[in-house]
């Protein structure tokens, strides 16, 4: 069948959790393709990929970052959406088919979820971060609420919007981009997206993140005033969203 998504899956040194990955994928009740861009020259997880049929992989000549790993990906796709998923995360089943069908019927072009977090072992907190229904160019100004292994994007608008500025939040950056030409993003507020912690990524070293975080509004053209405000409602939110996420299956 002609694929309706192309899953965009970014590999970095992830042979424990790759499979995982891909198997969520397959558990999707839509017409897909999988795009596994290996990162990591010195470690790749051909290996691990050998069983899986009609899986399309490409390895980098060298490390790019995720951000180049998953521009690669989206350029490959043959498919009228992307959905991006990190090595080290997985979907619920159900995902795409309940994307797919908000973004046909609202006309929009980018849909994520809320998320479960796992622990980085990949044990379940029980810890659920929600998303609202309709996300703003400038609710998300104040607050990244776009999680990218959550994401199902249009595939040219996707094109048309690379994943830049590996020095920052290359996604949160993208996201803003597409918000503010593109219009409003959508939300499910379901945990279709299993979300691993890290403590070795961009999220995991907090100064290393805050530092990325004031660079997107740089990036996004912001002056210094308005880069520390954007910054600020950013801090407090993030505050709020991990204290408070609420416990699964309560309000």
């Amino acid at each position: 069948m002609t694929p309706l998504v192309s899953v965009v899956i970014p590999a970095y040194r992830c042979r424990d959790t790759i499979s995982q990955a891909v198997d969520s994928v397959l558990e999707q009740n839509v017409p897909l393709e999988i795009i596994v861009v290996d990162d990591c020259p010195e470690e790749p997880v051909w290996e691990v990929l050998q069983g899986y049929d009609g899986l399309r992989y490409i390895q980098n000549p060298r490390n790019l970052g995720a951000a180049e790993a998953r521009n690669v990906g989206v350029a490959l796709a043959a498919a009228p959406y992307v959905a991006f998923l990190d090595a080290d995360d997985r979907w619920r089943p159900g995902k795409l088919e309940k994307q797919l069908a908000l973004l046909q019927r609202t006309g929009g072009v980018l849909c994520c979820t809320a998320r479960e977090l796992m622990t980085p072992a990949g044990e379940f907190t029980g810890r659920v971060i929600g998303v609202k229904e309709r996300i703003t160019y400038r609710e998300l100004l104040k607050h990244n609420s776009i999680s990218c292994s959550s994401v199902l994007i249009r595939t040219d608008v996707a094109k048309a919007v690379p994943m830049e500025r590996a020095d920052s939040h290359e996604d949160y950056i993208t996201w803003l981009k597409v918000l503010k030409a593109y219009g409003d993003a959508w939300g499910i507020n379901q945990p279709l997206l299993c979300y691993r912690l890290s403590t070795t990524g961009k999220s995991g070293n907090k100064l290393q993140s805050a530092r990325m975080t004031f660079m997107v509004y740089r990036h996004m053209g912001f002056g210094w005033l308005a880069s520390i405000g954007c910054f600020c409602s950013y801090a407090i939110h993030g505050v709020i969203k991990y204290v408070f996420a609420k416990r699964k299956g309560k309000t």
